[in-house]
């Protein structure tokens, strides 16, 4: 099996991949990572995976686009009370320093990933999918490392044990590398039902995980249940898309 050299972008790819860098990995996954610091990992998983129900709504209110079935605004509202479910255990409680903030870089993460599945399906572009995200990582990997230089001094890298290179070295490989490739070959490979699956598995992994690996994360009733209305409310949402999908293609030209 041989390799084949690709050009290097023209002007017009290596716009659009600045873009998906900045929107997908610069703001999504910055943002949301930076988060991390401030609230709980499956409450930012969940925000996460809010981001079917922020696209449809995205494109409601600023392009115009007509989603509106029964089923999709039933998905929204159960979305929607989803996270009011999870935060009703909060409203009560002390947040911790922070708290508010991590929300709102959560928040902020998921309407970046929105917009950039937005921005996708509107300027599609010829390119070898796998090189233009190698391209979006490189991009993206020098502006956060500039914007954490700029920010806070940066750690030396003999005071990085062995544990904590070890778990950047599994972000890379399967978090980044495995990850990417794996979810372009389903949407290629696989029907889009199946593709879309990891919006639920996700959150719902890093629900049960959390509290197994880190110290000080609770799986309460409030965030279980809030999780299963939420998700319940993005496969609605999926399903309306799909569906209506489906009607478009199946009807006779006039």
């Amino acid at each position: 099996m041989g390799y084949k050299k690709l050009p290097f972008p023209t002007f017009s790819q290596l716009a659009w991949i600045v873009v998906m860098a900045l929107l997908m990995f610069v703001f999504a996954n910055g943002l949301s990572t930076w988060s991390l610091n401030y609230i709980p990992a499956g409450l930012s998983a969940l925000i996460g995976a809010l981001y079917p129900l922020s696209v449809v709504l995205i494109e409601m209110l600023f392009f115009k686009k007509k989603n509106g079935s029964v089923i999709t605004f039933v998905g929204l509202f159960l979305g929607i009370a989803g996270i009011v479910i999870v935060f009703y255990e909060h409203a009560f409680q002390q947040h911790p320093p922070g708290f508010v903030f991590g929300v709102v870089l959560s928040v902020s993460a998921m309407l970046s990933w929105s917009m950039g599945t937005i921005f996708i399906a509107k300027n599609k572009l010829k390119i070898n999918p796998y090189y233009a995200i190698g391209w979006q990582m490189f991009i993206a990997g020098i502006l956060l490392f500039v914007f954490a230089k700029v920010t806070k001094p940066l750690i030396p890298f003999y005071a990085i044990s062995l544990k904590v290179w070890l778990l950047i070295g599994y972000l890379v490989i399967s978090g980044s590398i495995i990850s990417f490739i794996a979810f372009i070959y389903s949407v290629k490979k696989l029907p889009t039902e199946v593709a879309s699956l990891y919006a639920y598995i996700n959150p719902l992994v890093a629900m049960v995980a959390a509290p197994i690996f880190i110290k000080n994360e609770q799986l309460t009733m409030y965030i279980l249940w809030g999780a299963i209305v939420t998700l319940a409310g993005v496969f609605l949402v999926n399903y309306s898309i799909k569906r209506n999908a489906k009607k478009v293609i199946a009807e006779p030209e006039q």
